[in-house]
């Protein structure tokens, strides 16, 4: 099985030398510059771990950890920090909060694989994933529910038709379309346009005659 990882880290350099590792040791390795963009990602794919710096802009990894426990699919995902915030009170405060394991920075690279072997060896991560993928397709299949308006103005969005654009073809006023598009991105739980079009895709919110266009090359737009 080839496991999928999460590493959110804000320093680029330190974040492209622990995937290289980690894809040596076959892995399959994404990163995530912040906590945010970490959401976003783990959202989209079915993560068997998550490894987390804690001091990051925008959401840090304490925050993204308690996101991630409000979400029933999401809590089932192995949380490491990899962190600089090494003092005892920082271990405790990662532990009580449902991380499964705290390195401090400078860490042993040999360490972090020993930790995520011995989640393998415990069929941890195997684990998660199957309760994660169940629970998001359940998630899909009965929270996220589209009316025939939403679908029409999803269609248009993937096709990458702008809001006026969208208006005119639907005979609407744009800020209507914004408002579809608000609700769009609040029911998918996307942050943005680029997001909620990659989510559709991969969660088939698409109507058949997008999907069509789609295998036989024919869309309008890129």
């Amino acid at each position: 099985m080839s496991y999928k990882l999460m590493l959110v880290e804000n320093d680029i350099i330190l974040s492209k030398a622990i995937q290289e590792y980690l894809i040596d040791q076959g892995f399959n390795v994404y990163i995530a510059n912040n906590g945010l963009e970490a959401l976003n990602l783990a959202y989209q794919y079915n993560f068997n771990l998550i490894i987390s710096d804690i001091m990051m802009p925008l959401v840090n990894g304490y925050e993204l950890l308690a996101e991630l426990q409000k979400n029933k699919a999401l809590s089932k995902i192995p949380v490491i920090f990899l962190t600089a915030k090494g003092m005892t009170k920082d271990r405790i405060k990662g532990y009580d909060m449902g991380c499964y394991a705290y390195l401090s920075k400078p860490f042993d690279p040999n360490e972090l694989l020993s930790i995520i072997n011995n989640l393998i060896a415990r069929d941890v991560l195997k684990e998660a994933s199957l309760q994660n993928s169940e629970i998001l397709n359940q998630q899909l299949n009965h929270k996220i529910r589209l009316t025939p308006r939403e679908k029409s103005i999803l269609d248009l969005v993937v096709d990458g038709l702008t809001n006026k654009e969208i208006s005119t073809i639907l005979n609407t006023s744009v800020r209507n379309v914004e408002k579809y598009v608000s609700r769009l991105l609040h029911k998918t739980n996307m942050k943005n346009r680029t997001l909620l079009v990659k989510y559709s895709i991969n969660n088939n919110l698409l109507n058949n005659k997008i999907n069509e266009r789609a295998n036989d090359g024919t869309r309008t737009r890129e």
